[in-house]
């Protein structure tokens, strides 16, 4: 894993990352063992692999929906298409759908 670019591991992570269900910036570096949280969201910016990669549902830690690179209105679409219920701006029950990775 280790010859693999930065960014090309937080694309891989958001393949992982279950539809009806949200991850946090903070989650997925903690995953990468790094406190990048700026470059997580930068790497999920230039995501090429959009939707496959599901970078629209990484999220704030505390449930806010964050940056999407096609806007925050069709992030909000995207969600809740996928049964994620967003309230001004947020997850709601964002405890129940936190997905965590395995850091093992």
């Amino acid at each position: 894993m280790s010859d693999r670019t930065f960014y090309e591991k937080v694309w891989e992570l958001l393949r992982q990352i279950p539809k009806g269900r949200v991850t946090t910036y903070g989650e997925i570096a903690k995953k990468l063992n790094t406190k990048a949280y700026r470059a997580v969201g930068n790497a999920c910016n230039k995501n090429p692999y959009s939707p496959v990669a599901a970078c629209h549902r990484v999220v704030n830690s505390d449930g806010r929906l964050g940056g999407f690179a096609s806007g925050s209105n069709e992030k909000i679409k995207i969600l809740r298409k996928e049964g994620i219920k967003v309230k001004n701006g947020g997850i709601i029950d964002f405890k129940k759908v936190l997905y965590k990775f395995d850091t093992k």
